[in-house]
């Protein structure tokens, strides 16, 4: 445990000492003002790398031999490579967050799947999922939350952080994420064909099941509040800087969702008419908008031709610009009242050209320029970079060459 602990504390004094800065709080201003709709210049994120292709110069080989502490030595180190090798707009925090020990928000259910991989040191894999419900009865399978915490197990967890941190980083305990998505669960759990049939040919039935799922979600959010087990302020929101001057930014207690930023998204529901959008998601999850401050809509869901039914998101301040938007089409629907959140092509690291990447970047920005959006470039979903991890460094020069122009 020692020797552990010695590697521990060594990787933490080098965050310790990049998150004492000056431009860490210059980034997190010019955050703010994004997050304001009144930026200095478009923000660069990485995020959901292909860790497994990233090992240069044994930089992410593990060291201790408690499986505990490796964990949180993986971590560290992820956060000091991103920082050597691609650091763009991402904030050195000087803390370290622990989760708390929370069971209960999954809603009685688990996916029934078949999985196919083509690398086995990589995450990503292919997913052949089973239908579960196939009719008005199988609603039962979903169980509303039963939130519990198991304090002593959290008590441990912040203790052997604090061992380990003392004096070189804060140690925050981390609640539950805002990740409510309705229908990237139903995906899982019908499987996308299985779920867009059942949109057309029993539409009660998907009904239903959306609004089980968000009473499910205020019943447990809720719980989470009244438990004292929401948490802020928030460094980021699925990948992009939340720091802003619109929330509570010191540490308080309680929270409670209004207080936070949600996520929110219906990925599967990319191919579905603007109506029937509004039907079955931003009116079902109507409920789980209203009570957060400030909501981050979409992802891969291609936004430009719903912007009508987002719009009517309460809250709402960023919004997701996928590859497969019409970039010009999304900016003018946007018209800058919202922060256009630019999902660039990962595959343009698979098959890689800079030509292509500078271009992207280049034409998104006048783009954006042309219809005054507060643009950031969030670059997300690498599943490979065919094993040249340099082809991810030069990306996050030539982003931040390009937003510096």
């Amino acid at each position: 445990m020692n020797k552990d602990k010695t590697i521990l504390r060594n990787l933490a004094g080098q965050i310790a000492e990049i998150a004492a800065l000056p431009i860490q709080d210059e980034k997190r201003s010019l955050w703010r003002k994004l997050n304001s709709l009144k930026p200095e210049r478009p923000m660069v994120m990485i995020d959901q790398v292909c860790w497994n292709e990233m090992n240069a110069n044994d930089t992410l080989t593990l060291q201790c031999e408690n499986e505990e502490l490796r964990g949180w030595e993986l971590a560290l180190r992820k956060r000091l490579y991103q920082w050597m090798y691609f650091p763009v707009d991402s904030v050195m925090e000087p803390f370290v967050s622990i989760k708390k020990s929370v069971v209960g928000m999954n809603l009685g259910m688990s996916n029934q799947e078949h999985t196919l991989a083509t690398d086995d040191t990589n995450s990503v894999v292919s997913h052949a999922y089973v239908n579960q419900f196939a009719s008005i009865e199988d609603l039962e399978k979903i169980k509303f939350p039963v939130v519990k915490h198991d304090e002593r197990e959290t008590s441990r967890r912040i203790a052997i952080a604090q061992e380990m941190f003392d004096g070189l980083l804060e140690v925050r305990a981390e609640g539950p994420a805002a990740y409510l998505s309705v229908w990237d669960p139903i995906s899982m759990w019908m499987g996308v064909e299985g779920a867009l049939y059942s949109l057309i040919d029993q539409p009660e039935l998907m009904i239903a099941l959306a609004h089980k799922i968000v009473d499910g979600y205020m019943t447990g959010l809720d719980q989470l509040e009244a438990l004292n087990l929401l948490e802020g302020p928030q460094s980021l929101i699925h990948c992009t800087g939340a720091w802003t001057n619109e929330l509570p930014q010191e540490i308080k207690s309680p929270w409670t969702t209004k207080d936070i930023w949600m996520f929110g998204l219906a990925q599967m529901l990319a191919t579905v008419s603007p109506a029937m959008y509004e039907e079955f998601e931003i009116e079902i999850s109507m409920p789980l908008f209203k009570r957060f401050g400030l909501v981050y809509y979409g992802c891969c869901d291609p936004l430009d031709r719903k912007m009508d039914q987002v719009r009517r998101i309460p809250n709402l301040r960023k919004v997701s610009m996928s590859p497969w938007t019409d970039k010009a089409l999304g900016a003018s629907q946007i018209n800058g009242d919202y922060v256009y959140s630019y999902k660039p092509n990962p595959a343009y690291l698979a098959e890689y050209d800079e030509t292509v990447i500078r271009n992207d970047l280049r034409e998104t920005m006048e783009i954006c320029k042309r219809y005054n959006c507060p643009v950031e470039f969030i670059l997300k979903d690498i599943s490979t970079v065919k094993y040249n991890p340099e082809r991810l460094w030069r990306w996050a020069q030539i982003a931040m060459e390009e937003v510096g122009r």
